[in-house]
């Protein structure tokens, strides 16, 4: 069974039980500490009386009276009664006792006879003895020894008799000897009325002390307690709310997103989200200051909530990010023309200031349960749409699994690539290198390799590189997957060569990996550790990533040129790269990309031929070797013939297969040609030129004819 939960009680009734039963236990104690205190004052004061009695009356009485004990005669006793008079009736009953408890004297009207308190007598005759009081009740009146007679609250008082106190004193003794004593019985009732109305009187002014402090205390522990949970809820709503925009903040729309979510799954419907994004916001803030961006998104805040239904929640993410959740969609098509409206409301311009300031945005939407199955997926997953209209610049954009780059299957996929990266000591390696040959077009002959990776998976088979290469480069493993590559093919030309083979290999490099030189440092160190010609190793890297970042690629171009190891660029066509930028750089060959080899078919575009025919005439006229991809039947192959390219791969000739299943014969590179650029001479490539192993690079490599 599940434990209950326990409530705390409020700051308020805590302190209430906790300072009412202090302060009871105070006032008690306090009253009692009095009450004692009075008492023992009161005791104090009636020794003091009766010291006094006993020094009246002893000094009449005579000394061998207390050492011959003997009763005192009526002259004696009316001395003693005319002696203690004064004392009037506070005075219940003088006794004189000998020391061996001996009645000598009784003011009372009884008989003579009688038995001290032998403990209390023993106590005050004792050298150094101290007077003794009690508190008795004592019962007088004729019917007294009957049961009747009147109760009498009495201090009974022992008072030690010292020989220099009577008449007469024995010179033999010492003054200060005990001889007797005196028992003296005071009326107490008084004194005990007083008491205890002085104990009343203070038990109720310390009550109405207490209660006042305790109700000021309450009072301001109350009103501080009220103070702290005014606070406390203010807290609670501002971090609940955007404290620029005054809009529920991340925190408070995941709680909405979950209570609509369970409401949406009782009544079956559906529920939208749409993530927003303001396009170069951060430019707005550089250009024109961190004020007018707060201005500039207050805006926004205001049109987004004046705009929509009253059940959609408008929520400030962060930032210049914004949320919108709609409880209930009927389509996934209605979200998104909601969505489509939601961007309508950016095309009036915002006014910062006097400044018109036109803002565009990108929008992502997603459904539930069409898209996800909790809130925080619906949330990942409207934010991989909005990235997807970020990129594709489409303005809004529905949330598609082929945009998802950070499921979790790719995050499976990416801790078995860390796995396959790094294999057991023993185990098989999981990337294989595979070689596809490179023909020259006019003699039909092997001129060179490009190495493309496979991934065997364990449970999911073999993997090409457009699976697991753009993960790679997302995560960082792209440097280690270079690494590999490059060390397996290098590997690869050394035993070919130990065999009596010299046939270049081609290796794909990312765009990640020729911005920094690390990769040259890597390529002189395998070729020096295997003994390997430069001019047996080729790099190739997208045109796409040749011209992404010239400042940083050419050096590192210029480093391998200088190796002696030519560079490649790899679908040649699809970027845009410059007749004058083409010129310089320190590239040998251009591969055509397969998408207008395609073209030349049957059934390919009219004019396509022109375009390819215009490729090889630039490249030729730089002095470069160019290269055809995807070639797949032999009409495609006469016409890149007679168009002039110079080498071709694909189906048509072969497919990437393992090292052990290629069919080269040994030969020997043709000496390489130096040409004249730009006034420096560049090494030109062989007849026999590379391809290189494509593992990584951005673009992917092509399934179909990799």
């Amino acid at each position: 069974m599940p434990r209950s939960v326990r409530r705390r009680w409020p700051l308020t009734r805590s302190f209430a039980v906790i300072s009412s039963v202090a302060m009871i236990v105070l006032g008690c104690a306090l009253v009692w500490l009095t009450w004692s205190v009075m008492s023992q004052q009161s005791v104090r004061d009636g020794i003091a009386t009766a010291e006094t009695v006993t020094t009246y009356a002893t000094a009449t009485v005579p000394t061998d009276s207390f050492v011959l004990p003997a009763t005192l005669d009526q002259a004696q006793r009316d001395a003693v009664e005319r002696a203690t008079s004064g004392f009037g009736e506070r005075l219940v009953e003088l006794r004189l006792w000998a020391l061996d408890g001996s009645l000598i004297y009784s003011s009372a009207e009884r008989t003579e006879t009688g038995f001290p308190d032998g403990d209390r007598l023993d106590l005050v005759t004792t050298p150094g003895g101290e007077p003794s009081a009690r508190v008795i009740t004592d019962v007088r009146g004729a019917d007294a020894d009957a049961g009747g007679g009147t109760e009498l609250r009495v201090l009974d008082v022992y008072v030690p008799v010292h020989a220099d106190d009577v008449v007469d004193p024995d010179p033999e003794r010492e003054g200060t000897d005990v001889i007797g004593a005196a028992e003296v019985m005071l009326d107490h009732t008084a004194a005990g009325v007083a008491l205890a109305e002085a104990v009343r009187t203070l038990a109720l002014v310390v009550a109405l002390g207490l209660l006042a402090l305790w109700l000021v205390l309450f009072r301001t522990v109350w009103t501080a307690s009220r103070r702290l949970q005014a606070t406390a809820l203010e807290n609670a709503r501002l971090a609940l709310l955007d404290s620029l925009t005054g809009l529920p903040n991340r925190r408070m729309l995941a709680e909405r997103m979950r209570r609509t979510i369970l409401e949406a799954e009782e009544t079956g419907s559906r529920v939208g989200l749409m993530l927003l994004d303001i396009d170069r916001f951060k430019d707005i803030n550089d250009s024109l200051g961190h004020d007018r961006g707060d201005e500039l998104l207050e805006q926004v805040a205001e049109r987004l909530r004046g705009a929509l239904r009253d059940d959609d929640i408008v929520a400030r993410l962060g930032g210049d990010e914004f949320a919108i959740l709609l409880p209930d969609v009927r389509s996934v098509a209605n979200a998104e023309r909601l969505a489509r409206r939601v961007r309508g409301l950016f095309v009036p311009p915002f006014m910062l200031g006097e400044l018109p300031l036109h803002v565009d945005t990108s929008v992502g939407v997603a459904c539930l349960p069409d898209h996800a199955d909790d809130p925080s997926s619906l949330m990942r997953t409207a934010d991989v749409a909005m990235y997807a209209a970020k990129h594709h610049r489409t303005g809004v954009s529905v949330y598609s699994a082929d945009e998802d780059d950070s499921s979790p299957a790719r995050l499976v996929l990416l801790g078995d690539l860390h796995r396959a990266l790094t294999p057991a000591p023993g185990a098989a390696h999981e990337l294989r290198m595979h070689y596809q040959p490179k023909i020259e077009l006019g003699t039909g002959t092997t001129v060179g390799l490009e190495a493309l990776m496979r991934w065997v998976h364990p449970t999911r088979g073999v993997l090409p590189p457009t699976t697991f290469i753009p993960l790679a480069e997302q995560s960082g493993l792209i440097h280690d997957v270079t690494r590999y590559a490059l060390t397996e093919c290098v590997t690869q030309l050394a035993a070919w060569r130990a065999e009596g083979r010299a046939t270049p290999v081609a290796v794909n490099l990312s765009a990640h990996d020729v911005t920094t030189v690390a990769v040259v440092d890597l390529i002189e160190s395998l070729l020096e550790e295997h003994d390997v010609p430069a001019d047996l190793l080729e790099v190739e890297i997208t045109e796409t990533a040749l011209v992404a970042d010239p400042s940083r690629v050419v050096p590192v171009l210029q480093r391998l040129g200088a190796l002696g190891i030519r560079v490649a660029i790899d679908d040649f066509g699809i970027g845009n790269t410059s007749i004058s930028q083409l010129r310089d750089l320190p590239v040998d060959e251009l591969k055509i990309d397969r998408l207008f080899v395609a073209d030349l078919g049957v059934d390919g575009r009219e004019g396509s031929e022109v375009v390819v025919q215009a490729m090889v005439d630039l490249a030729h006229s730089f002095d470069l070797r160019v290269v055809a991809e995807g070639v797949e039947d032999e009409p495609t192959a006469v016409i890149l013939r007679r168009l002039g390219v110079d080498q071709a791969q694909g189906f048509l000739y072969s497919q990437a297969v393992p090292a052990d299943d290629l069919r080269l014969t040994p030969s020997v590179p043709r000496p390489r040609r130096d040409r004249v650029r730009g006034g420096v001479a560049v090494a030109a490539p062989p007849p026999a030129t590379t391809r290189r192993a494509r593992p990584p690079r951005s673009s992917g490599t092509d399934d179909t004819n990799g």
